[in-house]
């Protein structure tokens, strides 16, 4: 069974951080044989701030920019998702991005790279409470990385070599956990 995982970049800040961390992670997946990796970049989206009439979880998307990520979105079994740490939580972009489809999310995993002062723990602690409420299991394995020690000036992203079996023990829970839900969603459509 080939999984398809999305490894979305968190940002959109201008010279944003995530760019080269979503890159490196990208770079990891890759050599890997046990899924299929893409990574998605929420400003090609172009999403405003959530514009649609009907609540998502509805399913009724009226706008195009909401058909395509919706469209992306549920072309995936599991996700990767690329935080930086801003004031303690993920950035606006990324939430707004989230918020605005909802079946798409449901019954799928999700883990997480996070990187800010304090690792972009506390970003991803509240990022687990909103992929709960979207149906999105995510895994317990995560990487942080720092601002201090990860970026040298805080932007030339330069990674701790210790990070790459971080990556590869959240990506083999994600694996396990994105094959685990798609074949409840096989048999969910197969019974419908």
């Amino acid at each position: 069974m080939s999984l398809n995982i999305g490894i979305i970049m968190g940002s959109t800040r201008p010279g944003r951080n995530s760019e080269a961390v979503t890159q490196w992670v990208h770079g990891i997946a890759r050599q890997r044989h046990d899924a299929k990796f893409e990574v998605v970049d929420i400003t090609d989206y172009e999403l405003p701030i959530y514009d649609e009439p009907i609540p998502p979880s509805f399913g009724q998307y009226e706008k195009p920019h909401t058909r395509a990520w919706a469209e992306k979105i549920a072309s995936f079994d599991a996700y990767v998702i690329v935080s930086p740490e801003y004031n303690h939580g993920p950035s606006g972009a990324l939430k707004n991005a989230i918020d605005f489809v909802y079946g798409e999310w449901n019954n799928k995993a999700a883990g997480f790279v996070s990187y800010g002062s304090a690792g972009g723990a506390r970003a991803v602690e509240q990022l687990r409470l909103v992929m709960a409420e979207l149906q999105v299991a995510t895994v317990r394995a995560q990487v942080m990385l720092s601002l201090f020690t990860d970026f040298e000036n805080f932007t030339v992203f330069k990674p701790d070599p210790r990070h790459e079996p971080e990556v590869h023990a959240m990506l083999d829970q994600l694996v396990s956990w994105g094959g685990a839900f798609k074949t409840l969603r096989e048999r969910e459509a197969q019974a419908a």
